[in-house]
């Protein structure tokens, strides 16, 4: 665990990496254990080598990584549990069996559920042909096995063996084939419509209509239908039901029953709620789930 005055990582990683996270996550679990150089508040992250990865563990509640970035891309792959990361104008959730890449130089926090694991994959810029916006990747068993065992190497503060750079070489061509994902919530900066999304998301069961809305914060059902059409590329409609999607996700992933997700996005009933789901996402929670068993 660590202290504000001192830094003590539990952490397992190979290549030499120093791991970049604020001062404040003793929420969080490294496995391993290192002690490493503060800047800024923040951790650096110094890799030797194209890639290096990282087992994290949620060990409260709430877990909550303020705002921070990298010089190197960062890949937060949910094992158990879920992760939403929050970037300039978007929220991406992090089921478990996918990831979400953050290119080198994107702010960005995040927010995992209760008793998650994650395994955090940092590539050096141009070690790798990802994509150079934020984006959720389907993880196939093979890269997903790859980055559990990068993860698993014993710490040492030097480069690589010509082994072990194969091995990461081949895990960063195989990542580059994975298919990318939408789970995506777009979200605006402009203020009539902030008002609106912080409302939204802090009581995603508020049914209040597109016109009732308008009369709240002082615009015109027909100018507000445009404007987040314009801000999200989404009508209201759909805005609303891709921000129950990602609530659903979290909730689920963190142990809720289908029931109780239902009754906190305000559906009249759990089969509803399941309709909506599967209509987006092509299957039930149930199965949805199933298939991405750890």
């Amino acid at each position: 665990m660590c202290s504000v005055s001192e830094i003590h990582y539990r952490w397992r990683s190979c290549g030499g990496i120093r791991s970049e996270m604020p001062i404040d996550i003793g929420k969080l679990t490294f496995e391993g254990e290192s002690t490493m150089p503060v800047r800024n508040g923040f951790v650096a992250v110094e890799l030797r080598n194209p890639a290096a990865a990282l087992h994290v563990a949620v060990t409260d509640n709430r877990s909550e990584i303020p705002v921070h970035e990298h010089e190197s891309g960062q890949l937060i792959l949910a094992l158990c549990g879920a992760v939403t990361c929050h970037v300039p104008g978007s929220i991406w959730m992090v089921p478990p069996g996918r990831a979400v890449w953050i290119p080198a130089g994107v702010p960005h926090h995040s927010l995992a559920t209760a008793n998650s694991r994650m395994c955090f994959l940092f590539v050096q810029p141009n070690a790798a042909c990802l994509p150079t916006q934020c984006s959720t990747l389907e993880i196939t068993p093979l890269v997903r096995e790859m980055i559990l065992h990068l993860a698993d190497q014993p710490y040492d503060d030097s480069n690589a063996d010509e082994h072990a750079l194969r091995f990461i070489q081949v895990l960063l061509r195989e990542l580059e084939k994975m298919s990318t994902g939408g789970l995506q919530l777009p979200v605006s900066s402009h203020p009539k419509l902030k008002q609106l999304q912080d409302a939204l998301t802090a009581d995603p069961s508020d049914r209040t209509t597109l016109a009732e809305w308008g009369r709240r914060i002082a615009i015109s059902e027909r100018t507000l239908a445009r404007l987040i059409v314009r801000e999200t590329g989404m009508t209201f409609g759909r805005w609303r039901q891709q921000l129950h999607l990602l609530v659903a996700l979290a909730q689920l992933s963190g142990g809720s029953s289908v029931q109780q997700v239902s009754d906190a996005l305000g559906y009249e009933s759990a089969t509803s709620f399941i309709i909506m789901f599967k209509k987006a996402l092509g299957t039930t929670p149930a199965r949805y789930f199933d298939n991405r068993t750890t």
